[in-house]
Parts: structure tokens; C-alpha cells; sequence
């Protein structure tokens, strides 16, 4: 992929009322993980996460640039690539972590049975649902940014 790319699609101008409407079900899908009792700081990780494995630089820049700002430490946003064999993540972090990453390689065989059953037992239902929708609000967020060349760095929290 090039950044100096031509092809840069301005989706608010060309689709806004479908852009708007992804914006309304990211809103939904975060105020409801929030009510389900999904911290804050789980939902940004698997934002990230989703994003580092999708290869959307914009996504991993406005994701890490918001999960700083909620007190997220450097250390943590380094390693989480490399979660697995990392010690700074809970038990929770890492079936969310788990099961993002099953979810967003699904082409690689779905979900495994066991990821799924290791996810809910640690979430339950509920929550699950609620995560499952953060995942594939993040990996259509990263569909759309790296197919329309989003460039990284022009992040503005509240903007």
C-alpha cells in the first residue's frame, strides 16, 4: 500500500448519510459495551489490536492517541502485539484480545469452539455481544480507512 496515493475517497462528501450512519452504529455499539460493563480500556485495546492486524495506520493512530488520553500506559500499547507473551494484560484483556483476533482473521477457520467458550465463560453472554459488535464496527472502520487511503497523523480527538 502507498500512501502517496491518488485514491483517496472523501466518504463523508461522496456516501454521508451510509458514513453518518456507520458513525450512529460505532456510537451505539460503544455506548452499549459501556452500559454492558466492558471497560473502557479493553474496548480501546481491541480497537488497536483489530486495527494492527488490518494493517490501518489511521485506525492505530486515532486508537492509541484515545487510549492515552484515558490513562492507557506506554508500556501496555507497546506490547500489545505481542500479547500473548506479554505479563500486563488481565485475564479479560486476554480472552477479548483472543477472540479479536479470531474474529478478525476469521478467514483463517472462524472462530474456534474453544476461543468462543474461553471468551463467553470470561464475559458471558451479554458482554460478548456487546464485544463482538465493538470488533466488527473496528475491522469495517479499518476496511473502509485503508481502502480509502486514510492517512495517519490527522487525528484531532474531539474534532
Amino acid at each position: 500500500m502507498t500512501n502517496g496515493s491518488s485514491r483517496n475517497l472523501d466518504l463523508d462528501a461522496l456516501s454521508g448519510q451510509t458514513y453518518q450512519s456507520m458513525h450512529r452504529l460505532a456510537s451505539t455499539a460503544a455506548r452499549a459495551a459501556g452500559e454492558s460493563g466492558l471497560e473502557g480500556a479493553l474496548v480501546e485495546l481491541v480497537r488497536i489490536r483489530a486495527s494492527q492486524l488490518n494493517g490501518c495506520a489511521f485506525c492505530v493512530d486515532m486508537h492509541t492517541i484515545d487510549a492515552r488520553r484515558s490513562g492507557e500506559s506506554e508500556q501496555r500499547l507497546y506490547a500489545l502485539a505481542t500479547w500473548e507473551e506479554a505479563p500486563f494484560f488481565t485475564e479479560r484483556e486476554r480472552a477479548a484480545l483472543e477472540f479479536t483476533e479470531a474474529v478478525t482473521l476469521i478467514h483463517d477457520g472462524h472462530v474456534p469452539d474453544d476461543v468462543y467458550e474461553r471468551t463467553v465463560k470470561v464475559f458471558g453472554a451479554e458482554q460478548l455481544a456487546q464485544l463482538l459488535w465493538i470488533i466488527v464496527v473496528i475491522n469495517a472502520y479499518n476496511r473502509v480507512a485503508v481502502t480509502s487511503r486514510r492517512v495517519a497523523g490527522h487525528y484531532a480527538p474531539g474534532a
